[in-house]
């Protein structure tokens, strides 16, 4: 015999409360006691009971809809980032009871202008910000129209200090990756260790680069660092075509800003050096190609990132106080994956070599 779906009524009588003190524990949890709101969330969770999503409008006046950007990707390698992204963050929007609409734009203006158009057609509640850069006029505009949102990205500038924005976002510690990146290939012996990044850059590069230059520093290695980094654009190709000149420049090891780029210079590297010495090359993202060749990464914590986002947007849209919630600005830490022998510039036989 197929088991009734729980409803609010036999759910307040199973637990012994008002049908009143169920909704309230679940969508004004402040006006219940603590012990008799747990018990009511503990009760919800066991019995599998989820509220009528159409009864939830009607009462909150909302959507239960989030807008998320979808941006195209570049060379197959990093969109896999974009694909932990998604998956995280349509997971984490469904437990909290909220569905995404995705949207295209090509550029920060189409953004806002989609933005609008579907605040107006389609209701969202909010919105998921991500690619967040200096001088981003998505986060202006928001603010100004007061548009609920988060974003995945810090706010970038030179002068103000992201801490202290108005608007909630979760972030990568991007300086932290790579500081830890070259602290592990200082430790294999290298000293011109070298740093590939991006070109144009708006903040996210600038991060990274950051914390490959604080390890140098802290190591001694200050001196000559603009010497051994270059910056190009985000693909493959130009990876490879940048190693030439680092290696011209006395570099042993390199730091990259993407995986897309420390794949490019892994293999160029591969074809130039001696057959019995792999490639001292970290990446950052982690990416399923990077694992399949046996590259190091930074793997940074999208899916933690993910599910934080919508927790403080969804905390802020059911109107409670900011200060009772998840934290409005958080900074995640990444972690290496070291794939031993290879991508350390030991000198190792190759495998059917």
């Amino acid at each position: 015999m197929t088991q009734k779906k729980p409803t609010l009524v036999s759910l307040a009588e199973s637990i012994g409360v008002s049908r009143q003190t169920v909704s309230n524990a679940l969508n004004a949890p402040q006006r219940v006691k603590p012990a008799t709101r747990e018990r009511v969330l503990k009760a919800v969770r066991e019995s599998g009971y989820r509220p009528s999503a159409a009864a939830r409008q009607l009462r909150t006046r909302r959507s239960m809809d989030l807008g998320l950007r979808l941006t195209p990707a570049t060379d197959g390698i990093n969109g896999a980032v974009q694909d932990r992204f998604l998956h995280a963050l349509t997971e984490a929007a469904q437990d909290a009871g909220y569905r995404l609409t995705l949207y295209s734009a090509r550029d920060d203006e189409e953004e806002i202008r989609h933005i609008d158009e579907l605040l107006h057609v389609a209701d969202l509640d909010g919105f998921v910000l991500t690619g967040t850069h200096a001088g981003d006029p998505r986060t202006a505009w928001l603010q100004e129209h007061a548009v609920p949102f988060a974003a995945f990205g810090r706010p970038w500038s030179r002068t103000e200090d992201p801490f202290a924005s108005a608007h909630p976002w979760v972030d990568i510690d991007g300086a932290a990756g790579t500081e830890s990146a070259t602290g592990f290939l200082l430790e294999q012996g290298h000293r011109r260790i070298g740093f590939l990044g991006w070109r144009p850059d708006e903040g996210l590069g600038d991060d990274r680069r950051s914390g490959w230059q604080r390890a140098m520093e802290a190591a001694g290695i200050g001196g000559s660092l603009d010497e051994l980094s270059t910056a190009t654009d985000d693909d493959v190709a130009a990876g490879a075509a940048a190693v030439e000149g680092l290696l011209a420049r006395g570099v042993t090891a390199l730091v990259c800003v993407s995986d897309s780029l420390a794949l490019g210079a892994f293999a160029q590297l591969r074809a130039v050096l001696p057959a019995e010495r792999e490639p001292a090359v970290v990446g950052f993202d982690d990416t399923p190609v990077a694992a399949a060749v046996g590259l190091s990464s930074v793997a940074p914590p999208v899916a933690d990132a993910a599910r934080r986002i919508i927790a403080v947007l969804s905390h802020m849209l059911a109107g409670r106080p900011a200060g009772e919630g998840p934290q409005q600005h958080q900074v995640l830490k990444p972690a290496l994956v070291v794939r031993t022998p290879y991508a350390l510039g030991r000198v190792v036989p190759r495998p059917g070599g």
